[in-house]
């Protein structure tokens, strides 16, 4: 058997030694799904031993796409069990990318370009933004959210596929579910079928927000994974083809996603403002994970996120912190949100379309790292930012 093939073999029965201990799902989505019977692993430390004799495997042959994978399940997992790798450490190891952060003047200027796109909606930067902006996109019952993201996607389908020039097909089986976590939405699936699950503890429907979520969900993962699968059932790929989020995949995956629309609608104004404060946002997501992995007091931060942005709760803000800084998927995988998508909302503003279009074709083929990416589009910005120290504002009286 191939070390490719003995990586998915193992990550397979990892994934159902999880399942059956109730612990994080493994495999978010399998691009070469398989009928053949899985037995669960007997343990984390033989899955951990199993991984270490593949990395060593893999960087002895010189097979790099492997030597990554296997690297980033190694860290993972460690984190898993126990270690605590220092922030830019850790994602390096699984994201791909630093953690260097951006300049005060840069987040000032995408919440500047955010505040303008909404006062040109008639919308104030203040404590009740999010509800002005709720009441602005047109409210909705998660009844009629499972009903029409399918028909907000197709919408938008064509465009997508004229960009990406993807032939695969898919299908999707909505579900909605009531599950203890931060999540709103989740896309998990294999082959060309995804399954999209609403969680109706934290998701808000709106009419704009679920056109924005059906071109994340749909044709940001479920389309671009099911185009992976095809790849892989019509080439000999070097990549292993069991895909989780805490692998350097994920910028791609979850910045071209939370992008796609400044690509499909650029003069949807609501859809736009929308976009332009989710870029905002992960920035300043991306400064609180910094902040309270170095160590800073936990109130200082949360100060810092209400001087960034005043609407968000403080049970919102709570949860910034706690998944950002101990819980060992979360500490990787929601630094793929603030890295890939400042990557891809540059690469729409920026970027001729010439070379939009070999982006946009390239990783619809076959999954690139941020490295791969920056290849593609050497006159991009930094994944993960040019270098910044941490300075943590204060909200302003009145």
């Amino acid at each position: 058997m191939r070390l490719r093939d003995q990586v998915e073999s193992l990550v397979r029965s990892w994934g159902a030694y999880e399942e059956a201990r109730g612990g994080r799902q493994v495999i978010d989505y399998d691009c070469a799904p398989t009928d053949a019977p899985i037995t669960p692993a007997t343990s984390r430390i033989d899955v951990y031993d199993q991984l270490t004799r593949l990395n060593q495997q893999a960087k002895a042959d010189g097979e790099t796409k492997v030597e990554q994978t296997t690297r980033a399940h190694l860290a993972y997992l460690s984190c898993v069990l126990g270690e605590r790798p220092e922030l830019d450490a850790y994602m390096r190891a699984t994201q791909g990318c630093g953690t260097a952060g951006w300049s005060e003047e840069y987040v000032v200027e995408l919440g500047d370009r955010a505040r303008k796109a909404y006062a040109d909606l008639g919308i104030t930067w203040d404590a009740n933004l999010a509800d002005a902006v709720e009441q602005l996109e047109t409210p909705m019952t998660i009844e009629r959210a499972a009903t029409q993201v399918q028909v907000l996607a197709d919408e938008a389908e064509p465009v997508v596929r004229e960009l990406t020039g993807t032939t695969a097909t898919y299908t999707v089986d909505v579900q909605v579910v009531d599950i203890d976590d931060y999540w709103s939405f989740w896309v998990d699936g294999a082959g060309h079928h995804s399954r999209l699950r609403f969680n109706q503890r934290t998701a808000v429907f709106t009419e704009d927000g679920l056109r924005f979520f059906a071109q994340h969900e749909l044709l940001g993962h479920a389309l671009q994974l099911s185009s992976f699968a095809q790849t892989a059932e019509n080439e000999d790929v070097d990549w292993v083809r069991t895909m989780t989020v805490h692998l350097p995949y994920q910028p791609l995956l979850e910045g071209l996603a939370t992008a796609w629309p400044i690509y499909t609608e650029p003069h949807n104004a609501p859809l736009m403002a929308k976009a332009r404060l989710n870029h905002y946002l992960h920035i300043v997501r991306g400064e609180v994970h910094r902040a309270i992995n170095a160590g800073f007091p936990l109130r200082e931060v949360a100060e810092h996120v209400l001087a960034r942005a005043p609407w968000l709760s403080l049970d919102q803000i709570g949860n910034l912190l706690s998944d950002r800084g101990t819980e060992p998927l979360l500490r990787s995988y929601l630094w793929s949100y603030t890295a890939g998508t400042d990557w891809f909302m540059n690469l729409g503003d920026q970027a001729d379309e010439a070379t939009i279009k070999k982006v946009l074709t390239a990783v619809y083929h076959h999954p690139h790292t941020p490295t791969e990416l920056a290849e593609l589009w050497p006159a991009g910005p930094t994944f993960g930012g040019d270098g910044a120290p941490i300075v943590l504002r204060r909200p302003t009286a009145g």
